[in-house]
């Protein structure tokens, strides 16, 4: 009984002393040897890490990501939050650890008998590698900004929900059931719309993703004004919208990803809407997160936005 106490306490002092995990957002480090990265492996490893993000005005990776050879994985580069391991053995397959090297991480490690063998496994397993890697950063940029939480009620009074978004983020427009928040950036603004329709707003056809534009497009009219007198948002038509279905605090969600622009002005970037079916308050929920960040990369200031749209709490 001593024995087994003991051990006990040195596993809990070990998980204690785990430090912190670092990396930048977005961030992936690879370990794996120099003739694997410069080769087959290495190709289907940028393929599924490195794919352009869909939804973006420019081509963007999912991921950046740096190499690191076996030999020299010690010390402090073991601390990135997100490590995809590549091992050379027998078993072929994916394991997904927690917190091997520091905390919070994910280790994705990638194992097979031949080059071959590694590559099919990261094929077969591109979607859940992304989901893994992405679900951790969201929730890296979520805890980041709870450092310093917003302290506005009125969203809640108004519209029954919370959201997690930082104190740097303002309300730039808000009626009884519209809000948009915005916050300055260096080159532009990182800015969300939340607003409720009736639930007989949108219906569940060939049509939706249509029927989401339309809507999107008339709020844009309404209260997004742009530079110049009778300009305002507007969905891109020349970039084909994407749409899927999601989960959101246990409710069916639409999630659409686009580009916006404003009419009669040079202004534009990517959107992400999300239309959240709350039947039981007989409503749909909205929230959408858009950014204007001209000549700038766009993807971690839209990590930062679907980051605090899947913080929503629907009473």
């Amino acid at each position: 009984m001593v024995l087994l106490i003991s051990c006990n306490d040195k596993e809990k002092s070990n998980e204690k002393f785990l430090p912190d995990a670092s990396g930048a957002i977005n961030s992936v480090s690879v370990v794996t040897e120099n003739e694997l990265w410069d080769g087959r492996i290495g190709d289907a490893i940028r393929s599924v890490l490195a794919k352009p993000i869909y939804g973006l005005p420019q081509d963007e990776p999912t991921f950046t990501i740096s190499q690191i050879p076996t030999a020299v994985f010690s010390g402090f580069v073991t601390k990135n939050r997100t490590v995809l391991k590549i091992e050379i053995r027998n078993e072929a397959g994916i394991e997904i650890l927690d917190d091997v090297y520091a905390k919070p991480q994910k280790v994705i490690v990638v194992s097979g008998k031949s080059r071959e063998a590694i590559i099919k496994v990261l094929q077969e397993n591109e979607a859940k590698i992304i989901e893994t890697f992405r679900n951790v950063e969201l929730a890296e940029r979520q805890r980041q900004m709870a450092k310093s939480p917003h302290t506005f009620t009125v969203i809640k009074e108004k519209l029954g929900l919370t959201l997690d978004f930082a104190s740097v983020y303002r309300i730039a427009k808000q009626t009884d059931d519209f809000f948009w928040i915005r916050k300055d950036i260096t080159t532009g603004t990182n800015n969300l719309m939340i607003y409720e329709l009736p639930f007989d707003a949108i219906k569940r056809n060939d049509s939706v993703v249509n029927q989401i534009i339309k809507i999107r497009d008339s709020i844009g009219k309404v209260y997004i004004e742009g530079p110049v007198e009778g300009s305002y948002m507007v969905t891109e038509d020349a970039y084909a919208p994407f749409i899927s279905e999601t989960i959101l605090d246990n409710k069916p969600v639409f999630e659409t990803k686009g580009i916006w622009n404003v009419k009669n002005a040079f202004m534009g970037g990517p959107f992400i809407n999300y239309a959240i079916e709350d039947e039981k308050n007989d409503r749909w929920v909205v929230i959408e997160g858009f950014a204007f960040a001209p000549s700038v990369e766009k993807r971690n200031y839209m990590l930062e936005l679907e980051s605090i749209i899947k913080s929503v709490h629907i009473d």
